[in-house]
């Protein structure tokens, strides 16, 4: 095999390599997104429950109100 066509095959594993993992980050870049609207979709909400219910936050280690 020459060396000509040694770097062909490396460069074209190469090519083909770079494609995949740009396809791999295009798809992780719209899951993030996706992701960070959920995230903020349910910072709104709990923003509003948090504020109709006058701002009290029940913690885990606090009693019920009937103790």
């Amino acid at each position: 095999m020459t060396e000509n066509t040694k770097l062909e095959e490396q460069l074209a594993h190469l090519t083909k390599t770079v494609e995949e993992m740009s396809d791999i980050v295009a798809r992780q870049e719209k899951e993030i997104s996706l992701l960070t609207h959920r995230v903020r979709t349910l910072m709104e909400r709990e923003a509003e429950r948090q504020q109709d219910a006058g701002g009290h936050v029940v913690l885990g280690d606090e009693r019920p109100p009937h103790y």
